[in-house]
């Protein structure tokens, strides 16, 4: 009989928590540049770890809806729902997509730069719905491409991670 309370399903848990924590702790740390028309969040930087994975997709998720919570601009209902959700589409589409390193760190930027800017367009009223895109997107190209990516490949290198990952994911 498979327990709830299995040593995996407490791993898996426990690794979902470390990285929503992680993300968060990281919008917060750098609160100045993670929110409004002009953002770069560090923490996406961790949007990547779906790639090594599975269990960042509801750890990204969770840290994002806390994150969004804490906006200083006013946590907003749209902002909370469709900024968590822009963030579980792209953790879901990079998880499951079969493509080099390169493409896969594109779900994240698409999907922020369009839901987001459209978020901060009709939410709080920031006019220029292509601005606003252009702006979140090159925060998130910098993020997941500068940060993201060298992230990555120093993790993918861990003996800790080499374990924890399933084998697929380090190809």
């Amino acid at each position: 009989m498979h327990s709830l309370f299995s040593r995996r399903n407490t791993k898996n848990l426990c690794l979902s928590a470390l990285i929503a924590a992680l993300y968060a702790a990281l919008t917060l740390a750098f609160q100045p540049i993670s929110y409004g028309a002009v953002q770069f969040r560090i923490s996406e930087a961790l949007t990547l770890l779906p790639v090594l994975f599975p269990q960042a997709v509801p750890g990204l998720t969770l840290g994002c809806l806390i994150s969004n919570l804490f906006n200083p601009m006013g946590a907003t209902v749209y902002d909370v729902v469709f900024g968590t959700l822009a963030t579980l589409i792209a953790a879901v589409l990079t998880w499951r997509m079969r493509a080099s390193i390169w493409v896969r760190a594109l779900p994240p930027v698409l999907c922020n730069a369009i839901i987001v800017g459209l978020v901060l367009t009709y939410a709080y009223g920031i006019d220029m719905l292509w601005m606003n895109m252009l702006t979140v997107g090159l925060g998130e190209l910098c993020a997941c491409y500068l940060l993201g990516l060298p992230l990555l490949s120093a993790l993918s290198r861990v003996p800790l991670v080499q374990q924890l990952a399933p084998e697929d994911r380090l190809a």
